[in-house]
């Protein structure tokens, strides 16, 4: 069987960069938790992202495949520039699990659920027994390793996420696209710089300073308050971006409303602070070269595998995504 470097110069390179807590906490909602190991405990997340790592190399045939991780899902630097951010998830979360899942530099991760916590360390397991990448960076969630990656890639990207604030990495010139999987893994969506300009009136490259503007809820972003969508684009479409925006509302007279300008005013402790948050990195040192990131055709630890996939009793799953490493039937 060729090398998986082989097999790399066999067809145009392409890669796969993976939000993995997006797909695994996916996996886990999505897959009945009747899905269970020999020993009764629940491996609907471990079943479910093998399940999507084959259908996505399936249907994409990438050369590269990196599993992105969150080596830290609440960076304190982001916390410090915004207290409220992600604050919510902390509360709401069982704070047992999050002492269990914090206790661990290879298990930290957004708080779960107790029967999502376990699983964690056997999909780590089962990744590295494959070889496929798994890459993370103290301090970093994964959309910043994402964000690093696809700014350096060499070669055609497609990130692979349900996080929208990663349509900023698009780019249609370098062929960095995302896989939107709100919808589903199975029903994702192919988001380029048309899509993103199609559904918020904005480019690609503004979508932190829109971002910023409008705020995410789901993030404990407040955004400039009484400023929503529609009007963010606008004013984005009208003044470039959010400097332009701010020099705009400075100005005496301004083209912008009294309305806007106050509120803008309100907000712009907030708007100052707010863009690094939002922004994804982009320069973070990885320790990889994009040959560490090759898909490989089979197991790099046969062995380990066979052994979680017994102990786990993988099955299918196991199958599949053995036959998705090895590529359709003669392809060399």
């Amino acid at each position: 069987m060729p090398s998986s470097c082989q097999y790399s110069a066999v067809r145009e390179q392409k890669i796969l960069l993976l939000d993995t807590a997006s797909l695994y906490f996916r996996a886990f909602f999505g897959v009945p938790d009747s899905v269970r190991s020999p020993d009764g405990t629940p491996v609907n997340a471990v079943r479910g992202l093998m399940d999507f790592i084959s259908r996505l190399v399936d249907t994409y045939a990438p050369t590269h495949v990196v599993c992105c991780w969150d080596n830290d899902w609440r960076p304190a630097w982001r916390v410090e520039l915004i207290p409220s951010y992600k604050a919510h998830r902390v509360a709401e979360a069982d704070e047992t699990v999050v002492r269990e899942m914090a206790s661990s530099a290879e298990t930290q991760g957004e708080a779960a659920p107790a029967s999502l916590a376990v699983q964690v360390p056997w999909i780590l397991e089962v990744l590295h027994a494959l070889g496929i990448a798994v890459v993370g960076h103290d301090g970093y969630e994964a959309d910043d390793v994402i964000g690093t990656l696809a700014a350096r890639t060499p070669m055609p990207a497609e990130v692979v996420t349900g996080d929208r604030d990663l349509f900023q990495v698009v780019d249609d010139r370098r062929g960095v696209r995302v896989l939107y999987t709100a919808r589903g893994v199975g029903r994702h969506e192919q988001v380029d710089e048309a899509w993103v300009q199609q559904r918020y009136g904005v480019p690609p490259t503004a979508y932190v300073d829109f971002a910023t503007l409008r705020g995410d809820a789901s993030d404990g972003l407040p955004g400039v308050s009484g400023i929503g969508e529609k009007t963010a684009a606008s004013l984005i479409s009208t003044y470039g971006d959010l400097e332009g925006i701010l020099t705009e509302a400075s100005r005496s007279p301004s083209r912008l409303s009294p309305s806007v300008r106050a509120k803008l005013a309100a907000g712009i402790d907030y708007l100052a602070v707010a863009p690094t948050v939002v922004a994804v990195a982009t320069d973070i040192d990885l320790g990889v070269s994009f040959d560490d990131l090759v898909l490989p055709r089979e197991p790099v630890d046969p062995a380990a595998f066979a052994a979680v996939t017994e102990r786990l009793d993988l099955g299918s799953s196991a199958t599949r995504i053995l036959a998705a490493l090895a590529g359709p039937a003669g392809d060399a």
